[in-house]
């Protein structure tokens, strides 16, 4: 079996943050900014630079509120980006076992 290399393959999902974040977010409903940042591990910039991204991808909606006087911004995988994310995972999965022997 030979994979199509057009077919399900996702630039947005090829850096390992945003794969992260798509995985995050296919599991959780909601998840916000703060746990996001201490799940990953990662700088302030370079988080929101990456959920920017899958913001302006149609693949993240971001709803921003707050809790008392403190900022609460949350993130939720769009339905064109869970369905984006899935067919990534297919053409990775498809990917693998084309290469077994």
């Amino acid at each position: 079996m030979s994979v199509d290399p057009t077919l399900g393959y996702n630039k947005a999902f090829d850096n390992v943050l945003r794969l992260r974040i798509m995985s995050i977010l296919m599991v959780n409903e909601y998840f916000d900014f703060s746990s996001f940042k201490d799940l990953l591990q990662v700088t302030d910039g370079n988080l929101a630079s990456h959920l920017k991204h899958l913001e302006l991808s149609g693949y993240v909606s971001v709803e921003k509120s707050f809790v008392g006087r403190k900022p609460l911004t949350q993130y939720q995988a769009s339905e064109a980006g869970k369905e984006a994310f899935r067919a990534h995972l297919k053409f990775l999965e498809d990917l693998i076992q084309s290469n077994k022997n």
